[in-house]
């Protein structure tokens, strides 16, 4: 008898615990307004730098492209925005 009341406090205690965790949950998510004003703050929301992400994944994109073409080793240049010039290993 003993056991069984040990086990139902056991699980009272947890499903209390429980409780309290979904409630400070519920009060601590944001609503739908304060995720809307966060998304808008976000640093990919903001098109100059979405145009600058765009930029740096094109040269990116070429100068892998131009390593692949070539048997220069591409790292060791002085000025990435030119082709050529630079310091071979």
């Amino acid at each position: 008898m003993e056991g069984l009341r040990k086990a139902l406090l056991v699980g009272a205690l947890l499903g209390a615990g429980a409780g309290v965790g979904s409630a400070l949950f519920v009060l601590v998510t944001p609503g739908e307004q304060q995720k809307q004003a966060m998304l808008k703050e976000m640093p990919g929301q903001d098109p100059r730098r979405r145009d600058e992400a765009a930029r740096t994944k094109e040269l990116v994109l070429a100068t892998l492209q131009e390593a692949a073409a070539t048997q220069e080793n591409v790292a060791w240049r002085k000025n990435w925005m030119v082709g050529g010039g630079g310091r071979s290993a």
